[in-house]
């Protein structure tokens, strides 16, 4: 498989979970200064760029806090380039928005029950996307430079191809697993 130069922006504790298997799903409504407003899947197949901005111990569930230390241990502030470790597939992009359909995904995420739900209220009139994701642990990661476009509250960058090499992956779970992973949030969605 190979990717194309585009990068979904996300939590780097969130791309930590996916890449340990520890859920399959993003939720996404679109970030502050996205273009159009609202998210919208341009790519079917990306990398995962981690932004080290929003994330708060608060806004995870207990069991999963220490995994954001362990994330931030490893950032400064004044870093001027972030490691690019994983690739992904969406396989679907499911739209919710209700409660109900929020809550009966409570046990497939990191987040808190308070901080999934305000995402679901931000924006109220769009849709919440849930993202089922095939994520690829890269051959070989790399170092992106951190340039001014890549920057801001925005789901989509498009990265300068001399900063990348496209590749391929193994996925971070194996096809019955994470076929199991994706009929739970089907399953739990009808």
């Amino acid at each position: 498989m190979t990717t194309s130069a585009v990068a979904l922006k996300e939590w780097a504790v969130t791309i930590q979970a996916l890449s340990e298997g520890r859920q399959i799903l993003l939720m996404r409504k679109g970030g502050i200064a996205e273009e159009t407003r609202d998210f919208r899947l341009t790519e079917k197949r990306f990398y995962l760029f981690p932004s080290y901005e929003h994330q708060k111990e608060a806004l995870l569930k207990d069991e999963y806090k220490p995994m954001l230390g362990a994330v931030m241990a490893g950032w400064k502030p004044e870093e001027r380039t972030v490691q690019i470790a994983h690739s992904a597939e969406a396989v679907a992009d499911l739209e919710i928005s209700s409660s109900e359909e929020l809550e009966r995904l409570r046990n497939l995420h990191i987040w808190t029950d308070s901080f999934a739900d305000e995402r679901l209220r931000w924006k109220r009139s769009h849709p919440l996307h849930i993202l089922l994701l095939r994520v690829r642990r890269l051959d070989e990661p790399f170092l992106l430079p951190l340039r001014e476009e890549y920057g801001g509250c925005k789901s989509w960058v498009n990265l300068d191809a001399s900063d990348c090499s496209l590749q391929s992956g193994v996925p971070v779970l194996g096809d019955e697993e994470f076929a199991r992973a994706v009929h739970a949030v089907q399953k739990a969605l009808e």
